[in-house]
């Protein structure tokens, strides 16, 4: 799916030329906010620059954001490893601040938990850290709740904030 929103942003799903853009974007977005690899968060995903192949797999989905032409964004969901199979993951939701305030991270996080509905995930879950504070205030408004403990394996050890939705 391909949506269209004002000041030339536009949502589609990640292609492989897309890899490196996104990347780039984690990376600079996580420095930002000072969660490096040392403390365990996602730059230290030996995935993050495959994306697309991470993604393109069965029950898996990830956007990227554009603006003006350029990857300034994404976000997505797959099944959460090691856990109940019917638990997905809310996923790698990283925006750089040019698209931030545009309501983006809300219609990718709606459209993220649509695609695991439609894929008969019950519930999604996420990790996040305490100091992305409008980015917890955006799950909580979603109906994400906090929970006690992690659930399965997600490789992000540092990531304090564990949350839970029925779908």
């Amino acid at each position: 799916m391909t949506a269209a929103t004002p000041l030339h942003v536009r949502v589609r799903p990640i292609t492989v030329e897309d890899n490196a853009s996104i990347a780039r974007v984690i990376r600079a977005v996580s420095a930002e906010f000072g969660l490096t690899a040392d403390k365990g968060y996602t730059v230290s995903d030996p995935n993050l620059d495959h994306l697309f192949e991470l993604y393109n797999t069965v029950n898996s989905a990830y956007w990227v954001v554009e603006h003006h032409g350029k990857v300034a964004g994404g976000g997505g969901v797959a099944p959460l490893q090691g856990s109940d199979p019917d638990i997905c993951e809310l996923q790698k939701m990283y925006f750089m601040p040019d698209v931030r305030g545009l309501g983006l991270a809300r219609q990718l996080a709606l459209q993220a938990m649509n695609f695991a509905r439609e894929r008969g995930f019950k519930r999604c879950y996420l990790e996040t850290t305490a100091s992305l504070t409008r980015a917890i205030k955006l799950y909580q408004q979603l109906g994400f709740q906090h929970i006690s403990a992690p659930l399965g394996y997600t490789g992000h050890v540092d990531c304090e904030v564990t949350m839970l939705k029925t779908l």
